[in-house]
């Protein structure tokens, strides 16, 4: 059976195809910053983006500034205009929005469903992030939502 992918997937899937990273093995931070016209900067402060440039705080683990450069990419992607200037509610739904979005792209739907999942949850969580340098809670959550979507549009008839 075909999988459809939900606008999110297909999103994140034509802006890696469009920059050529189709392993999970491509999918590096300052590349993927560069191949988009966008900088990165790791400093000793929390992540934001601005103007350009993701800044990723470099005191975060390797897992943690891959996740947090994918949240900052979404809204360097989506979001336009300074967010501190937002109605906490607008300010809120970006936020979701960026950590959603950070799920699929630091583990795109593409190439999840390339790899040969084991049977039981804290395996796969495991082999999630050891390929995709995630942590195992990310892993987890990101598992759970592909899931819910591969089995929902398997019945869907």
């Amino acid at each position: 059976m075909r999988y459809t992918y939900t606008t999110i997937e297909d999103y994140v899937h034509v802006l890696y195809e469009s920059i050529d990273i189709y392993r999970p093995v491509q999918l590096d931070p300052e590349s993927i910053a560069a191949r988009l016209g966008l900088s990165i900067l790791y400093t000793p402060a929390p992540s934001v983006y601005m103007d350009g440039l993701i800044t990723v705080d470099e005191r975060l683990s390797e897992p943690e500034q891959w996740q947090a450069f994918n949240h900052e990419l979404c809204h360097a992607l989506w979001h336009v205009g300074n967010q501190i200037q937002l109605p906490p509610p607008f300010r809120d739904y970006q936020e979701e929005k960026a950590e959603i979005f950070a799920r699929h792209a630091c583990i795109p739907t593409s190439m999840l469903m390339q790899l040969d999942l084991p049977d039981h949850e804290a395996a796969a969580v495991d082999m999630l992030c050891s390929t995709f340098c995630v942590e195992p809670e990310f892993a987890r959550r990101r598992l759970h939502q592909y899931i819910r979507n591969h089995l929902q549009r398997s019945w869907v008839h």
